[in-house]
């Protein structure tokens, strides 16, 4: 049974896990405890993730995240992983759904993404559900 549930900072390990081991993530000390820990607390109701637990509920394993915020007028979604064994069961749409439904009830009326140019199985992923790259502007970056 898969079960999507609101991220706490207690799955993080099992997070960085599931990060290290998936195509296309990029990482960075953003993704450090003390970061992460201070996002969900900022964000608080956005971040989800999916949780497999067997048929006997002895065993369960985290195998989808998402985390999302926002600025008060734009969301920022980050980290949308599944693990390759769940992939095609809908987690992904599902934690997606789940994620954009407590923006929107937080005022927020659009979302964007950050998708590496290298990551084709993201970008088609991202475009199957309705999203659209934007090629109007690039994004900048630098370290403070």
């Amino acid at each position: 049974m898969i079960t999507i549930r609101e991220m706490n900072i207690t799955d993080y390990e099992a997070m960085i896990q599931l990060w290290n081991h998936t195509e296309g993530m990029a990482l960075s000390g953003a993704d450090s405890h003390d970061s992460i820990q201070r996002y969900l607390e900022r964000n608080s109701g956005c971040c989800y993730i999916a949780v497999h637990t067997d048929s006997d509920g002895t065993k369960s394993e985290l195998v989808g995240t998402l985390l999302a915020g926002h600025d008060g007028r734009r969301a920022y979604l980050y980290h949308m992983a599944v693990n390759p064994t769940y992939r095609g069961q809908g987690i992904a749409r599902r934690m997606l759904d789940a994620s954009t439904t407590a923006l929107a009830a937080q005022g927020i009326d659009k979302a964007h993404l950050f998708v590496m140019d290298s990551n084709s199985s993201g970008q088609q992923f991202w475009r199957a559900s309705g999203w659209e790259k934007r090629g109007t502007f690039g994004v900048f970056s630098k370290d403070l």
